[in-house]
């Protein structure tokens, strides 16, 4: 691999390895793309001064990942994003890190987390504009990828922090059911909502992933488009782009082309009560995580994560007890109404990235399905007339990942991935 070339599908370093490339010659020269891009992208909470040692051994071995600095490593400083535990270091990897160490994977660094996977935003920039938003929390995870830095990234997702900014940097980006990846060694910011999920530059890479992480489970086959039952929730034009309306609009055109049975679908009576349901969980549960930090370190937490908090402590146990009660209701309900189709096809924003640093984007398209617990995906299949990427999200139904995945891959044929590059080198 030549000096500046990005990273590699799974498939391709597995063939390079094959073929008697060293594991390590496949690593180094992305820790030095890494290294190169840095000073712009600012992907990277923590990088190696020299590039990580590669295993030899394993089905990942070749393959870097970019860990978000929310998820413990014990070889690597873990500061979840706060001033608070500035260096701090884990006492042990956490278990997906683990997982992916014993599958040969190298880890090339911790990725920017905004603080504590919340709203005050990473130093992270746009691969696509450099100016505009990489969204969040996973900031650092998305850009990483889209850079061509890492293959594979890990995120976690509360509200929209993997399928938010996978889109705003025209990556793939996958939130699995809830518990579906394990937790364990991941800061919780609220437990009742908190993923963990999986970056790539293609589905292929996403799944292949998914499948080595969780063996147990049957592979991924997917089909053609016209097998498909595609359940349509159109955005709103008021809150959604036009030009994000336009792209849901012409891939339900494609797949109805394509053979595909697309039915509009009505969730009005139930999304603004899951948005309240997630308000209420996470409130409560990240004053009662961070309410002990907030006391102690009043000068070390930013204003906005201090008055999440303090706002947090007024909802009572018996509101909170209802929402958990409400979200396992709703967790029914609306499976039960997406019985019958493979997927349910909505966007994960309300548009291209918005310019600037300061805010991290609108979680409103993603927060009903992380409240609900479904898988879903993140798709890149567009770019806005301004040259940044958009998205399209497919969701599934509870504890059914895998079926999901094989609806994307027949969804892909018909609307096909953007696959490009950024101009950031």
């Amino acid at each position: 691999m030549a000096d500046d070339v990005a990273a590699h599908s799974i498939a391709e370093i597995q063939a390079e390895r094959s073929a008697g490339a060293e594991a390590q010659a496949l690593v180094t020269p992305l820790w030095e793309r890494a290294r190169r891009l840095e000073p712009k992208l600012r992907a990277f909470a923590h990088l190696p001064k020299e590039a990580p040692v590669a295993p030899s051994e394993g089905p990942l071995s070749g393959v870097t990942v970019g860990v978000k600095d929310l998820i413990d490593t014990a070889d690597m400083p873990t500061d979840y994003g706060s001033a608070i535990y500035e260096g701090h270091r884990p006492a042990a990897d956490a278990a997906i890190v683990a997982q992916l160490r014993a599958l040969g994977a190298t880890t090339l660094g911790k990725t920017v987390t905004t603080e504590f996977a919340w709203r005050h935003p990473g130093a992270t920039r746009n691969p696509w504009a450099l100016d505009h938003t990489p969204g969040g929390s996973s900031s650092g995870s998305a850009a990483a990828v889209a850079a061509g830095i890492v293959t594979i990234a890990l995120g976690t997702q509360t509200f929209g922090s993997v399928i938010r900014p996978a889109a705003f940097c025209g990556v793939v980006g996958f939130k699995p059911s809830f518990g579906e990846l394990p937790r364990d060694g991941v800061h919780p910011l609220s437990p009742s909502l908190d993923h963990v999920g999986l970056f790539a530059r293609t589905l292929e890479d996403v799944a292949a992933a998914f499948a080595l992480l969780k063996p147990d489970a049957d592979a991924v086959v997917g089909g053609a488009p016209s097998g498909l039952r595609i359940a349509a929730l159109r955005p709103p034009a008021d809150i959604a782009s036009a030009e994000q309306v336009a792209l849901f609009d012409d891939a339900c055109a494609k797949l109805s082309a394509a053979g595909a049975y697309v039915e509009a679908i009505d969730l009005s009576d139930a999304l603004p009560r899951l948005l309240h349901v997630a308000d209420t969980l996470m409130g409560f549960e990240a004053a009662e995580v961070f309410g002990e930090l907030r006391a102690r370190f009043p000068d070390k937490m930013s204003a906005s994560m201090a008055a999440y908090v303090d706002a947090g402590k007024e909802i009572s146990e018996i509101a909170h007890q209802e929402a958990i009660g409400a979200q396992q209701g709703f967790r029914m309900g609306v499976g039960e109404r997406l019985v019958g189709y493979d997927a349910l096809l909505t966007v994960p924003a309300t548009g291209e990235a918005p310019l600037g640093l300061d805010y991290t984007g609108d979680p409103q398209f993603c927060v009903p399905w992380t409240t609900l617990g479904f898988p879903a995906l993140s798709l890149p299949v567009g770019m806005s007339s301004a040259g940044l990427p958009l998205g399209l999200q497919l969701v599934g139904r509870f504890g059914e990942d895998r079926a999901l995945l094989a609806a994307a891959q027949a969804f892909l044929k018909a609307c096909p991935l953007h696959v490009g590059r950024p101009p950031l080198g």
